[in-house]
């Protein structure tokens, strides 16, 4: 996802901003889609196993590269799957580690040693591309592969992802808005990768839930590609057609920016309900933020993920990457059906069972198309705070069908 970098010599509102690849690559890595072949859903793969054996778990993870963000993320993952085997009573997790860099050429040599090693099942990579890669590489071997990537691109056949995927949460929050007859829904996306993929992802979810689609505004990510779509978003907001409108804008400058052109120009929440595909409340410094306010957006089960991160923070004597918390939960999720003495812990039936999993963010469930729903919560901020408006459901009857 691209981002805006800021000056700010005279406030947000005269600051001299200009398009900028800014955020780590690990975002645009697991949102860009990739080329060559996807995995599509197919015949039940993986193999079964004796439960009262040790289980060998490979995770690939992306450390060796030398940035800091990654080596970071990728020390994250390792403590986190190792917690995760470590709290697996009644299943005993062979966890073996693997660093696979940031390429998707290493992550296939890793995944075919740790394969020839006799893996059993595959967590990570962390790349779209190398995800799909690895996928088409275990096919061939009957392999399970769990990808921390978010990109629904490459789910399918053999290939699950656990990262939260934007069409998880545009279905999260358009079917929050029905509840709240908010059903006549603007999106405003950025014209890069990310945002149109989430402009997609918030398409399909108000024709999924009901809702109507009430246009469609597309922008450059620049001041002058957000100035320029101000005012016909005003003037769909006075108009009376729409109730809500939902933005890709990310969590760098441009959301700010445009939310605050927006609030200038009279259109803000609670009279046009704003909606946000990403989390509003980070950084913190978003909370202070008033045009933020009342809008909405999806977070995790906060009580759960607040014990994750105290837990580790004390074993590890640092704050976990925020993605650390998905490969706790793939090793958990095999644990679980380990223990359950499931021979087919490890195959598309068992992984996909309709109960689910609890998550550290809360409970998830794989589907068949190799996607995930996760049980999130609504949010806003009032009053400089994070508030829930709806709370995250507890089991997989919350998720629907």
């Amino acid at each position: 996802m691209s981002a805006f970098a800021t000056t700010r010599p005279a406030g947000l509102r005269h600051v001299l901003l200009k398009a900028a690849t800014v955020v780590s690559a690990l975002f645009l890595a697991a949102c860009e889609p990739i080329g060559g072949t996807t995995q599509a859903s197919g015949p039940e793969t993986g193999p079964l196993i004796d439960p009262s054996e040790p289980v060998r778990v490979a995770l690939l993870a992306p450390g060796g590269t030398g940035s800091d963000d990654l080596e970071w993320l990728a020390r994250s993952l390792k403590n986190a799957a190792r917690m995760a085997a470590a709290d697996a009573q009644g299943a005993t997790i062979d966890l073996r580690v693997y660093d696979s860099g940031a390429s998707t050429e290493s992550a296939v040599a890793q995944a075919n040693a740790a394969a020839d090693a006799g893996a059993q099942i595959v967590l990570g990579p962390l790349f779209a591309e190398g995800a799909n890669a690895v996928g088409n590489a275990m096919k061939a071997r009957n392999i399970n592969v769990l990808t921390f990537s978010n990109n629904t691109q490459v789910a399918g056949g053999n290939v699950f992802i656990l990262g939260n995927s934007f069409e998880n949460v545009a279905d999260r929050l358009v079917g929050y808005g029905m509840t709240q007859n908010k059903r006549n829904v603007l999106v405003v996306a950025e014209n890069d990768v990310a945002g149109q993929l989430g402009g997609r992802a918030i398409e399909a979810a108000i024709a999924r839930n009901g809702a109507r689609m009430a246009g469609r505004v597309d922008h450059p990510v620049s001041i002058t590609g957000v100035d320029g779509v101000v005012p016909r978003i005003t003037q769909a907001a006075t108009s009376g057609s729409i109730d809500a409108v939902f933005m890709t804008a990310n969590n760098q400058a441009v959301l700010p920016y445009l939310t605050e052109q927006l609030a200038a120009a009279g259109v803000r929440s609670p009279g046009t309900q704003m909606i946000g595909l990403t989390r509003w409340d980070q950084p913190s410094s978003r909370l202070g933020m008033p045009q933020l306010a009342e809008g909405w957006f999806a977070i995790p089960d906060q009580t759960l993920q607040r014990q994750f991160e105290a837990r580790y923070a004390g074993a590890y004597g640092e704050a976990p990457h925020q993605l650390a918390s998905l490969a706790y939960d793939g090793v958990a999720a095999i644990s679980s059906l380990v223990r359950n003495g499931q021979r087919n812990a490890l195959t598309t039936t068992g992984l996909t069972q309709r109960a689910g999993f609890n998550g550290v963010g809360g409970v998830f469930r794989l589907q068949r198309d190799g996607t995930v729903q996760r049980g999130l919560a609504v949010a806003t901020i009032r009053g400089g705070q994070l508030v829930v408006l709806d709370p995250a459901p507890r089991n997989a009857r919350g998720l629907g069908s």
